[in-house]
């Protein structure tokens, strides 16, 4: 066990928050970085304890064009001030991690300026990708080179050089011996050099214990990058789409099989592969612009909070504040916060104090952190979970309704569960528990036999509502009518992959898998049906329905890019009905 195998995480972007110039006018050094010290306690007060923070070190602009890998950006303050910060961290039991931008530098970096003075003769020439001196690029330079996504500005470095290797792994041991931080978020991961990234581990492996390597990686088998010889884990894109999809379109299949391919992929761990959980960032619009029922916001942070993984709050989102990607700039992502604004939040906004109460939930509940994951219940509108590990067991229910849903759930461990959002008591019988979710609301249930955990008195929390948390609040809306719902009768997918329909109290009544029924074609986002075999043999009509809706999931998915072996193999997978259609939908 680590420290980062617990961790909740706060996501800062420093010079954004502290409303710092966009340009560097290098006119001196601008004490902003203590300003972050009074929101320590806030991120503690909201069950938050480690911080993801960066860029921070000397850049042009935005903080990945960096300049000087040693020192903390003049816009925010010197070095002095980031050493204090993460003291300052530390003493309130806050583990505290950076932005680690290797992939590529600034134009102003010394081995670049170097190369643009001494030309062929440069000993910084091999720093970089492919630099060309016949070539040139925009800036005239009179040669071209390797670049991140296409900008120039952002000169993407030589991993294969020992040099630029021994370099990077110098300024990890710098940044621990000087700052004496916990960890790396490492930008661009998915385009490093996977030599590279080992010796980035072997590095983290001896400058500190639990020292924690994370990546930013987008899409992919995430295990290539999570294994003992590269990183501890990635951001986890997958989960962060579905998750705002998923409760847009009514459809927690797609949530579900997500989660499934996602936990699968961790093999025999039964923790997942413990990816970084996410609802929004600095690079995507916030999970409450995002949703289109702002009521979503409960469901959306219970599942963030609960299912495998380590979850970050990016900051401002626990107040429900809007942000909307803009053409050609993030700006609106990113912005300058005053924490003054925001001093009622916990005991005046409903998120704020649903995410403390959620963030008091994982710490005082060791199964969230390291129970294995067993789907229990699954529709449209309603998804149910059990997380169990050797210290404990818990039970997940979530509801993207807008009325009131009641299921009966299996409870291990006592013979009575507590509601740790609400606080009311469930007795166990027969081995289960019955509860009635509200709509548009999530709870987590663990063993109590009466006795209510301390930790859950000190913060008083309703669940969000279609009430307004701000004066902005926008009107709810419906997902559009062109996603069809498949929920006559309603099914819960149980343990053995079995179905059983569920009754008017919740409980299950077994009964076998229905035969798919075509659907109607009621949008013209919809496939064409099927194909329909004649049916020769029993079973044979609806193997020919899966098929051809397995068939309509990868033509969709093609439109999106080349599908992979993995890709397929998951499709091959499924091979339930409504399961297929939802996915279809999701697209």
């Amino acid at each position: 066990m680590a420290w980062y195998d617990e961790a909740i995480f706060y996501h800062i972007y420093p010079l954004g928050l502290l409303g710092a110039p966009k340009y560097n006018p290098h006119d001196g050094v601008t004490h902003r970085l203590p300003a972050l010290n009074p929101w320590i306690d806030h991120i503690k007060s909201i069950g938050c304890n480690a911080i993801y923070i960066g860029p921070l070190f000397e850049s042009e602009e935005h903080g990945y064009d960096t300049t000087d890998y040693k020192k903390l950006d003049s816009r925010l303050g010197d070095n002095d001030d980031l050493k204090n910060f993460v003291k300052n961290c530390h003493d309130a039991g806050v583990k505290v991690i950076l932005d680690g931008v290797f992939n590529h530098t600034g134009r102003s970096f010394f081995a670049f300026k170097d190369i643009q003075e001494h030309r062929e003769n440069s000993r910084y020439r091999d720093w970089y990708g492919n630099v060309n001196f016949y070539g040139n690029n925009e800036f005239n330079d009179g040669f071209s080179y390797d670049n991140w996504g296409g900008y120039n500005v952002l000169v993407k470095l030589n991993q294969r050089n020992p040099e630029v290797r021994d370099y990077i792994c110098d300024v990890i041991r710098f940044w621990v011996s000087e700052f004496d931080i916990d960890g790396l978020r490492l930008d661009a991961a998915d385009v490093l050099d996977f030599d590279f990234m080992k010796a980035l581990r072997g590095t983290a492996n001896s400058v500190k214990p639990d020292f924690w390597l994370m990546g930013e990686v987008i899409h992919g088998d995430y295990t290539r990058w999570v294994n003992e010889g590269t990183l501890h884990s990635v951001t986890n894109y997958n989960l962060h789409k579905a998750l705002y999809s998923g409760h847009n379109d009514h459809n927690y299949f797609e949530i579900a099989h997500t989660v499934k391919r996602l936990y699968d992929m961790g093999g025999s761990r039964p923790d997942g592969l413990k990816l970084y959980n996410f609802v929004d960032n600095h690079d995507v619009e916030r999970i409450y612009t995002k949703l289109n029922n702002k009521a979503h916001m409960a469901p959306v942070h219970v599942l963030l909070y609960t299912l495998p993984g380590v979850p970050s709050i990016y900051y401002g989102s626990e107040f429900a504040i809007e942000g909307r990607k803009e053409a050609f700039s993030d700006a609106s992502l990113r912005p300058a916060l005053n924490l003054d604004d925001f001093k009622d939040a916990l005991t005046n906004n409903s998120v704020t104090a649903l995410i403390a109460r959620l963030g008091k939930a994982r710490q005082s509940t060791p199964a969230l952190s390291y129970g294995d994951y067993r789907e229990l219940v699954l529709t449209n509108r309603q998804y149910a979970f059990a997380r169990r590990s050797g210290d404990g067991y818990c039970v997940v229910a979530v509801n993207n309704d807008d009325g009131p849903y009641s299921m009966s759930l299996p409870a291990e461990g006592g013979s009575t569960f507590l509601s740790l959002l609400s606080g009311k008591e469930f007795p166990v019988q027969n081995g289960q528990i019955s509860i009635t979710l509200e709509p548009n609301s999530g709870d987590i249930y663990v063993p109590s036999d009466g006795k209510e955990p301390s930790a859950w008195k000190e913060v008083e929390v309703s669940t969000p509502s279609a009430a307004p948390v701000k004066e902005d609040f926008r009107e709810v809306q419906e997902a559009p009518d062109s996603w069809m719902e498949v929920e006559e009768p309603i099914k819960a997918a149980t343990t053995n992959n079995s179905w059983a329909e569920v009754s008017e109290d919740g409980t299950d009544i077994p009964c076998e898998e229905p035969a798919a029924k075509p659907e109607e074609n009621g949008s013209k986002n919809e496939p064409e049906p099927a194909p329909t075999p004649a049916p020769s043999a029993q079973g044979s009509y609806e193997d020919g329905v899966i098929k051809g809706l397995q068939e309509a999931v990868l033509a969709r998915m093609e439109k999106n890019g080349p599908i992979t072996d993995q890709m397929r193999r998951d499709v091959e997978a499924n091979v339930y009905h409504d399961s297929l259609i939802n996915w279809i939908k999701s697209f």
